[in-house]
């Protein structure tokens, strides 16, 4: 779902950076004279066959008289959102390959509010990241859930009228975590655009199908707002081991969150604040050609 409550989309440079989390892969641009970030480009710049292909898109801007790092995430549809725990934590692995963070802890500024990353370390082109997520919330308001649109008791029904047992967790994004008894992708297929463009959300929801199975661990599918089915996500990832320790069904602590592309750790504490940590694996540096710049849509506003 488009939001329109960003500031005029950013125009950025031509050399990209690609990297991914578990397969859930993001471009990162630094800001530029190249093109305008407008909805059209961006969906351009990640279709998988007539662009470079990604999840979503990076932006960098330039730096500001206080040297903060800030940035703008955009999805795949071309909508702007709040933030990504795998985009931020990719964009960390570009800084670091660049030289422009150490080993240190260091702050980002994104959709408003500043996330505190490290990169740990590095094997090879994979880097050892994590993101401290701050304190995430759990309940109707934390999403601006409309609840005349909910079921006579207050909750969610499937497509089917089934009732679903849905957790609203905000990791600075909104998420509806489903706790179902076997996740399976045909489930995936009819809860997750259900779901994530309810009438009750005025802005849709990242979607989670999470099935707990073990002391601390957690297996989950996920269908992103603006994106689809993705293989992992970091934020979901949050959102699934909140929704876990909310329920009473983990204890607060590090909670093991087993997606397609691989795991991530998310440590949770009993008020909710949140680091999440992972790999990332370097794939690829570039440029965008002149020519094919020259056709991305003009920058005629958001």
């Amino acid at each position: 779902m488009t939001m329109n409550r960003w500031p005029a989309r950013p125009h950025v440079g031509t050399s990209f950076y690609k990297a991914h989390g578990l397969g859930n892969d993001y471009l990162v641009f630094r800001e530029g004279s190249g093109w305008c970030a407008t909805p059209d480009a961006i969906r351009a710049v990640c279709d998988r066959h007539r662009g470079i292909g990604s999840d979503g898109v990076v932006v960098l801007l330039a730096n500001q008289d206080d040297d903060l790092l800030r940035l703008r995430m955009f999805n795949p549809d071309g909508s702007e959102f709040e933030r990504s725990g795998n985009g931020l934590r990719i964009l960390a692995s570009y800084l670091a390959r660049e030289g422009l963070v150490g080993v240190e802890p260091f702050a980002v500024e994104v959709g408003g509010a500043l996330v505190e990353m490290t990169v740990h370390g590095v094997q090879g082109s994979t880097y050892d990241v994590s993101a401290d997520m701050g304190r995430c919330y759990v309940g109707p308001e934390a999403v601006g859930l409309n609840q005349s649109a909910l079921d006579e008791h207050g909750g969610f029904a499937g497509p089917d009228g089934a009732p679903l047992h849905v957790v609203p967790v905000s990791v600075g994004n909104p998420h509806l975590v489903a706790l179902v008894p076997e996740a399976t992708e045909a489930l995936l297929e009819s809860i997750g655009p259900f779901l994530s463009s309810h009438a009750a959300l005025s802005e849709g929801a990242n979607v989670q199908l999470a099935t707990p199975c073990g002391p601390g661990h957690v297996r989950a599918l996920i269908w992103e707002r603006g994106v689809g089915r993705t293989s992992a996500s970091g934020t979901s990832a949050c959102a699934v081991a909140i929704a876990a320790v909310a329920e009473g069904l983990m204890e607060a602590g590090d909670v093991n969150v087993e997606m397609p592309g691989g795991s991530l750790v998310v440590s949770v504490t009993s008020e909710y604040d949140t680091v999440l940590r992972g790999p990332v694996e370097e794939i690829l540096s570039g440029q965008l050609a002149t020519e094919w710049v020259s056709r991305l849509a003009p920058p005629t506003g958001n």
